[in-house]
């Protein structure tokens, strides 16, 4: 008979340290994108013309104010230095450049923060200007004439570096194609019809008055909002900063007319509004502008004036001191937080309005 082989056993040998064969790495599979860390941190920081919205707008969002030392020397030179590391940071400066006898030292001041931010390696860099200055001279008017708010344009685009700028109300919506990068424009009509609505002020009795020709558009819009009747001032300039009312075009006589601007510098365009409208057989007046700058007097003048009520909102500061009780502020820090919050997010910045932010 034939012996059966004896078996063979073997046994499994530990490999010796170091000696160990290398992991077969996985095949890589391809992705549409390549994940970084950290994430994305949103910085919010104030420039000095309005430290009050900007801290505000903060709460909203539920950040604090990134730390800046702000400084001017005593030769007017002004100084920028950030307190804390912003790099790779999606960066968020708030200054509305507004005050009398200030605008260009703000104006600096955001150009110099902004170059800081840029030199800091800030990933991205928005200026958060709830007033844009220059913005009534987007054009020439005369021979001679610069159009300072292309200039103005260029110095934050090109020389300064900002990406992204944010602001409200422009006087003319072709200032947004003086830039190469993009705008977002808010608008403050809303606010104004939910108030108005609010104070019942709206209907067949109202009706939604533009100071001149170029805000016609603008003044059907508001007046949709409030289901009211339309009419149109016709306004010429003797000079600047002056204005008079030759005829109100449309039938304002024992009706609410509710006159709106942009802003509002010396006043003379409501003053002379309000004065045409009244004799035109209007039963009240209610003025509203964006920016409430009231240069001088012209606080004063209006509160003087035949006029039930003056509404602007906080876009500008405007000294607690001195206001008339006939005089109301909205705060507009909701809707700025909101707009930051969703160009941080990249999401819709028109879904705020619910696509409604396009007016001109």
């Amino acid at each position: 008979m034939p012996t059966e082989e004896p078996r063979l056993t073997t046994t499994e040998v530990s490999p010796l340290p170091g000696l160990e064969s290398p992991a077969t790495p996985s095949e890589p599979r391809p992705q549409h994108w390549l994940e970084r860390g950290p994430q994305k941190r949103l910085m919010l920081v104030s420039g000095r013309s309005h430290p009050d919205l900007a801290a505000d707008i903060a709460a909203k969002l539920g950040v604090e104010l990134c730390g800046v030392s702000l400084k001017t020397f005593a030769n007017g030179e002004v100084y920028c230095r950030y307190a804390e590391s912003i790099r790779g940071a999606d960066l968020f400066i708030v200054q509305s450049c507004a005050g009398p006898g200030s605008v260009n030292d703000h104006l600096v001041e955001l150009l110099v923060m902004i170059n800081a931010a840029k030199l800091a390696s800030a990933k991205r860099i928005t200026a958060v200007m709830p007033w844009f200055p220059y913005s009534r001279q987007d054009k020439k008017s005369a021979p001679r004439e610069p159009i300072t708010a292309k200039l103005l344009a260029d110095l934050l685009e090109t020389s300064a570096g900002v990406d992204r700028v944010l602001t409200m109300d422009l006087h003319t919506g072709q200032i947004q194609g003086f830039f190469n990068i993009p705008v977002d424009h808010m608008t403050a009509l809303p606010l104004f019809a939910h108030y108005f609505r609010d104070k019942g002020l709206f209907g067949d009795g109202v009706v939604s008055v533009s100071p001149d020709a170029g805000r016609a558009k603008l003044a059907r819009r508001f007046g949709q909002m409030l289901d009211a009747d339309l009419a149109i001032m016709n306004k010429t300039r003797p000079g600047h900063d002056e204005a008079s009312i030759t005829e109100v075009i449309g039938d304002v006589a024992g009706k609410t007319a509710l006159m709106g601007d942009d802003m509002i510098l010396t006043g003379g365009t409501l003053l002379a509004g309000a004065t045409a409208l009244r004799e035109a057989g209007a039963k009240e007046v209610y003025v509203f502008a964006t920016h409430g700058h009231f240069v001088g007097d012209a606080l004063e003048k209006l509160a003087e004036a035949e006029v039930a009520e003056i509404v602007v909102t906080d876009t500008v500061h405007l000294s607690p001191l001195g206001r008339p009780d006939k005089l109301t502020v909205l705060p507009v820090s909701g809707l700025l937080a909101d707009t930051i919050m969703n160009v941080f997010a990249d999401e819709s910045v028109s879904a705020v309005f619910q696509g409604e932010n396009q007016l001109f």
